[in-house]
């Protein structure tokens, strides 16, 4: 085994540990891993990432509904156009994205390009969910007991999408959503937006990856395998350390991988 493989199943092994500690984020590390330690392209790359990402977010969704602090109507709710969204964008979408979408001179956007330049840019808001105050609430009163329906609905369809191009969970745009269109209180929030994003993932890897590329299940499973194994770790380790100042380390950490995907990708290329 080449060292660099050695780093990139240490790399799933960290991705777990995070997801143990934090409850989220670490999943958005799935696609450089696979990216940049494993040289597995973008497709097979965001394909695997949600493979990982649904199975991790499944673990931690199921130990939440065990402590009562999952919403189903909203999950469902939520869940259901966000299936379809990611499913869509992957069976239809993805497969049909051409290999190069424009050249200017000797500048070409690439496919690839693209798909991690979008991955990238969104890891800024994630990296900034991570370092802000997580003090959401939701309004209280006679405007708070309303349940937006079409705005969750739209909500979930366009969370899908974005899941389907970039192979990450999107919890950071999820739980805000929860939050303040279905009203419901963080903790609930938190545990309603795991089981969203366990469904969507895998319901979009298995709809629509499984039909268009060939799976290694060996590695798949090695590497999923390893990252639940570090949530284990990761739980165990979160009783002993600060939450608050993990959750700002990690997300400068994210900051600076947003940053060397857009130099990996539009310098070195």
């Amino acid at each position: 085994m080449a060292l660099i493989e050695v780093f990139g199943y240490l790399s799933a092994l960290v991705i777990g540990i995070a997801l143990g500690l934090i409850g989220g984020g670490g999943s958005i590390l799935a696609v450089p891993a696979l990216a940049y330690l494993f040289a597995i392209n973008e497709k097979v790359a965001t394909a695997y990432s949600l493979f990982i990402v649904g199975t991790s977010a499944l673990l931690g969704g199921i130990k939440q509904h065990i402590k009562g602090y999952v919403d189903w109507r909203t999950a469902f709710v939520f869940g259901l156009p966000a299936i379809l969204g990611v499913t869509a964008v992957r069976y239809f979408v993805v497969p049909a994205l051409p290999e190069i979408f424009f050249s200017i001179g000797t500048f070409e956007l690439t496919r690839r390009m693209a798909m991690f330049g979008l991955f990238g840019l969104l890891m800024f808001p994630a990296a900034y969910a991570m370092l802000k105050d997580q003090s959401l609430t939701p309004k209280m009163g006679n405007e708070g007991k309303k349940f937006n329906y079409l705005l969750i609905l739209l909500e979930g369809l366009l969370v899908g999408g974005v899941t389907g191009l970039i192979g990450a969970g999107g919890g950071f745009l999820i739980i805000p959503a929860l939050v303040i269109l279905a009203k419901l209180e963080m903790k609930v929030a938190v545990g309603t937006s795991l089981i969203i994003i366990a469904f969507k993932s895998l319901f979009g890897f298995f709809l629509g990856d499984a039909f268009n590329i060939t799976i290694d299940w060996v590695f798949l499973s090695t590497f999923t395998l390893i990252s639940l194994g570090g949530i284990f770790i990761g739980n165990y380790l979160s009783n002993f350390i600060n939450n608050n100042k993990l959750k700002q380390g990690f997300g400068y950490f994210i900051y600076f991988m947003a940053i060397f995907i857009f130099v990996m990708e539009f310098v070195v290329k």
